[in-house]
């Protein structure tokens, strides 16, 4: 994202489109958050009993923490990479609740995920796999960014 980007969206911020974005996902949640528990009552019961109610009540109150930091960050023009982070940590805690939400039980609800899971032989096949082609895939990044360090400056790029 270059710099002319990011000062076109603080722009549009101050009109109002970032912060009806930031209401749209807030929006998704809070729908996502009421439906789940009311379709499932194992949901409800997993989130809603005693001992777990204290144990999983730190995703919601994050959620509205960090609702409310974004908020604050989206009028202040001097803050660009903050907003960012906060709507990471706002996607993360909605998977989060859906995850546990619908654990262990992540394809049906018949099916375990133990169950769904490929064999261990396959599992350790991609595990190697991915050990090897992951280091090459971050040194080719960093050397392309490494080659390609100053060549563009403040102002140039696609318009």
């Amino acid at each position: 994202m270059t710099l002319d980007m990011l000062n076109v969206m603080l722009a549009v911020g101050e009109e109002g489109m970032i912060d009806e974005m930031l209401l749209a996902l807030l929006a998704a949640i809070v729908a996502i958050s009421i439906w789940t528990p009311l379709a499932q009552p194992a949901i409800a019961a997993r989130w809603f009993t005693l001992p777990n109610l204290f144990f999983l009540l730190p995703v919601p109150a994050l959620v509205v923490i960090l609702s409310l930091c974004q908020w604050r960050c989206l009028n202040n023009p001097e803050s660009h990479h903050l907003p960012f982070i906060l709507t990471l940590g706002l996607i993360f805690l909605g998977f989060s609740g859906l995850g546990i939400s619908i654990w262990p039980h992540i394809i049906p609800p018949s099916i375990t995920l133990w169950q769904a899971a490929a064999p261990t032989q396959s599992q350790g096949f991609m595990l190697v796999g991915a050990l090897l082609i992951i280091p090459v895939i971050l040194v080719y990044t960093f050397w392309s960014y490494y080659v390609f360090r100053g060549k563009v400056q403040h102002g140039e790029g696609y318009h």
